[in-house]
């Protein structure tokens, strides 16, 4: 496994991470150690979830599965954003968003619930235009004051968004951003021409969601979904069956000769084709096999050059 810095920090992730989002939330605790376990003795040190994933489940499983490995030896990151909790016995008006109230809140439960003291990246896991943002850049600085967090990050922010965040820090002291996490893959890149741009200029590292387009980069779809695939099921499927176009099926048919003449999976192909791009530190995958992650840990080994690159670049047209 190779690793890279995220941005301009000194912290270091491995090129391909482990995610969680739609994988663990089926309450399956033996099934999250032992893709966690897989993942970190494959030298994934890159552990990513948030605090809505299986409405608050999910960071419970993963501090479980995370808990006999030494903390320092892996980067631990999670998001903050979406209510996810039942509005019980009243509606929660602050249950959502990125205010101090709720910021300084959702830290502790996710804390509680990861078995931990500190987590290494806390992401704004959208924009929320209805708290100020020096409210937001302030909370997130004051949590890595009090040692809570490492690092923070935003998640599918613009390039404005991220430039009036860093500027934000910046003129006040604070602890700016080091990260974005966008979708990024052959099918999703809008953010190419948008926020890339900004965080190559800020020094903000990306780390990438859905680079194999939630597996319909791998190939298994180009000529009918399984029965046993996500995308079978009603709500897991419900992103990726947007993604069934003729066109885009087209694309992986096209993109999988590529990879046979290379000698490696389509999944290969799509994360080393991400990595090509030094504003990419790391991958987030997804995964419900251990071989899974076995395969998609060798991805970076994949020799680029400008000849591979330019007969992708021709097969998505």
């Amino acid at each position: 496994m190779k690793y890279r810095r995220l941005g301009r920090s000194g912290l270091a992730v491995s090129e391909i991470g482990l995610g969680s989002w739609l994988t663990l939330d089926e309450g399956d605790t033996r099934l999250a150690s032992e893709l966690h376990r897989t993942a970190y003795e494959n030298g994934i040190n890159l552990f990513d979830t948030a605090n809505q994933y299986g409405l608050g489940a999910t960071e419970s499983m993963v501090g479980e599965a995370l808990a006999p490995f030494r903390r320092e030896t892996y980067v631990l990151a999670t998001k903050v954003f979406w209510p996810y909790e039942p509005d019980w016995p009243f509606p929660g008006a602050n249950d959502r968003g990125l205010s101090r109230k709720h910021l300084f809140s959702e830290i502790e439960k996710s804390l509680a619930r990861l078995r931990t003291d500190h987590v290494d990246l806390y992401q704004c896991h959208r924009f929320d235009p209805d708290t100020p943002l020096d409210e937001t850049c302030r909370a997130m600085s004051d949590l890595i004051d009090q040692g809570k967090a490492r690092y923070w990050g935003v998640s599918e922010w613009t390039g404005s968004q991220i430039e009036d965040a860093v500027a934000t820090c910046e003129e006040a002291g604070w602890h700016r951003p080091i990260s974005n996490q966008p979708i990024y893959n052959l099918i999703d890149r809008h953010w190419e021409r948008d926020a890339f741009p900004t965080t190559a200029r800020r020094g903000l590292g990306n780390v990438c969601f859905s680079p194999l387009a939630e597996g319909l980069l791998t190939g298994k779809y180009a000529d009918g979904t399984p029965a046993d695939a996500r995308a079978a099921d009603e709500r897991k499927g419900q992103f990726i069956r947007r993604r069934f176009t003729e066109a885009n099926l087209d694309r992986v048919r096209r993109l999988a000769r590529i990879a046979a003449d290379l000698e490696v999976p389509l999944s290969s192909l799509a994360l080393r084709w991400c990595l090509r791009r030094e504003e990419i530190a790391s991958c987030i995958i997804g995964a419900s096999r251990p071989e899974q992650i076995i395969e998609n840990a060798t991805a970076p080994d994949l020799a680029w050059d400008q000849t591979i690159a330019d007969r992708v670049e021709t097969t998505l047209g």
